[in-house]
């Protein structure tokens, strides 16, 4: 019964275009978006993705996202779109995309960053953003 009202609020949830996917790493089951801990690093990226890309393109992007979340090192692995918040001056929602990383220190992004896969999904699907906006944040 539980399951059922579950699914039934994720059916209303994205029908208003606000929900937020998350994906955690399988390679570290142990580790879970609640254990940021001091000193871990928040990678925050947002993209813009190009104007008049079809939805058949916009799908395709997605697939970006699929090979980042299978590179080793990722404590949590989360992707969204903007939250129909209210408009204030210190909003911008005018990203695409939104995805949110959590690397246990310094070497663990690097290896991240320099990852041949990540490279390569970068080369495949730069093709659809016009804009790309990186935030790291080391946790305090």
């Amino acid at each position: 019964m539980e399951r059922k009202k579950f699914l039934k609020s994720l059916a209303i949830v994205s029908t208003t275009g606000t929900v937020l996917q998350s994906c955690t790493n399988t390679d570290q089951k142990n580790k879970t978006e609640d254990s940021l801990q001091v000193g871990f690093i928040f990678h925050s990226v947002y993209f813009w993705l190009k104007d008049g890309i079809t939805e058949e393109e916009e799908h395709d992007f997605l697939n970006f996202f699929e090979i980042l979340k299978k590179i080793s090192g990722i404590v949590s692995f989360h992707t969204g779109k903007p939250a129909a918040t209210n408009p204030r001056p210190v909003v911008d929602n005018s990203f695409s995309y939104h995805i949110m990383l959590v690397f246990t220190d310094l070497e663990a992004i690097t290896s991240y960053e320099k990852h041949p896969d990540h490279l390569a999904a970068i080369e495949k699907y730069s093709k659809y953003w016009k804009k790309v906006e990186v935030k790291d944040t080391l946790i305090r």
